[in-house]
């Protein structure tokens, strides 16, 4: 059978532990004998971010906007057990948070829902997709620790040389301080990709931050929200049928837990990552989830929204073959394929990563999965399989 074309390659982003490990595999057993894949390839391991001072991550970013899609692995973010362990000679910040801060965006995460498994909330009837600001907040923070009494301020230089100052605290001893930021361009853009989402998904689109409390910052984000929902969407909303609703986060968290799902969760940079892992858990497991960053330029990274599976890697290493769930790596290929072929107008291309997914789908349902889905599903699975042998059931699916 001819293999599938493309013309024109998309970005991979390869990653660490044993998402490294089953990114091949899924390559290998998945996409190579269906596709001649091209692809600009980036080391995103830990160990090539430190060789390069990470200026490997920073040009994995600027090919996806020059190429238009990428996709990528899950990787370490280090610290200071990690430092050691890897022998670095020094600490990178996050590579997904210096990806979405060159792409800017918005990254929306979704459940990957199977009739076998069902929410812990019991009230839940339909996804609940997160979008999550991809841009500032602690992820760009600047922090640094207090050795003794004195007084920390927070100040703003003008262009023109004038300052104002603001004290942050007077410590009386040892302590910690933080300073963050966001842009209002970048909330602009988040609050129209939430806006535009929600219209063409016609999802009610939740908004939530703390504003009782962060006044200015938090306050920032809502009012730009509702100013851009009443001078460019309010009437699209209307027309598709689509509810703009603000709240607090601790109300909006209680309402989750009791509602039935179904909208669009607009997030701030660091809730919509914890947020999305509560989701993600709920729903069943966090490898059965998708994510994509969307950027207004108009580029796309598609990745999985997990961990690198530090434990199961350890159990690789010793020669274990471990039951790790790639669905989620699966639909994060699947996910950049279907962009790649809808940009360049590639049917088959477009055909083919949909009988992926639903190869993935229908291997699920048919009781065949790995351990973490096996502990939930009801019924029971007929088969429990390593990674390996559950890629090989998914490919026997693909080849029909």
């Amino acid at each position: 059978m001819a293999k599938i074309s493309m013309k024109t390659p998309l970005v991979e982003i390869d990653g660490d532990e044993m998402t490294r490990v089953l990114w091949e595999v899924i390559k290998e057993k998945l996409l190579l004998p269906f596709i001649d894949l091209k692809s600009e390839y980036y080391d995103l391991g830990l160990k090539n971010r430190d060789d390069t001072n990470d200026e490997v991550t920073v040009k994995s970013a600027q090919a996806i906007k020059r190429l238009g899609v990428g996709v990528k692995c899950a990787t370490i973010t280090s610290n200071v057990a990690r430092q050691k362990e890897y022998d670095l000679k020094q600490l990178l910040p996050s590579p997904n948070a210096t990806i979405r801060a060159i792409l800017d965006g918005t990254v929306f995460r979704k459940p990957i829902q199977i009739s076998r498994v069902k929410p812990s909330v019991n009230t839940w009837k339909a996804p609940i997709v997160i979008g999550r600001h991809a841009y500032g907040d602690v992820y760009k923070a600047a922090e640094m620790e207090i050795e003794g009494p004195g007084k920390v301020e927070l100040v703003y230089t003008k262009s023109d040389g004038t300052e104002r100052r603001m004290t942050v605290a007077d410590f009386e001893g040892s302590g910690i301080v933080q300073g963050m930021h966001n842009l209002d361009e970048s909330i602009r853009s988040f609050a129209r990709a939430c806006f535009l989402y929600a219209i063409t998904e016609k999802l009610p689109l939740w908004f939530a931050t703390k504003d009782t409390i962060s006044k200015i910052y938090d306050g920032r984000f809502k009012t730009i929200f509702n100013e851009i929902y009443e001078t460019e969407f309010r009437e699209k909303c209307a027309g598709a049928g689509v509810q703009y609703f603000y709240t607090l986060i601790d109300d909006a968290v209680a309402r989750v837990v009791k509602g039935e799902g179904g909208f669009l969760w607009a997030c701030k940079n660091y809730d919509g990552d914890v947020q999305s892992d509560m989701i993600a858990s709920a729903a069943g497991s966090l490898a059965m989830m998708t994510s994509v960053l969307v950027s207004p330029s108009g580029v796309f990274e598609y990745e999985a929204a997990h961990g690198t599976v530090q434990q199961h890697y350890y159990r690789w290493q010793k020669g274990e073959k471990t039951s790790t769930n790639p669905a989620a790596l699966i639909f994060a290929w699947s996910g950049a394929l279907a962009k790649r072929a809808e940009i360049d107008g590639l049917d088959a291309l477009a055909n083919f990563a949909k009988r992926l997914e639903k190869a993935v789908l229908d291997a699920i349902e048919d009781g065949i999965m790995t351990g973490d889905l096996a502990k939930l599903s009801d019924p029971a699975p007929s088969m429990v399989l390593n990674s390996w042998d559950f890629i090989d059931a998914v490919a026997a699916r693909v080849r029909g």
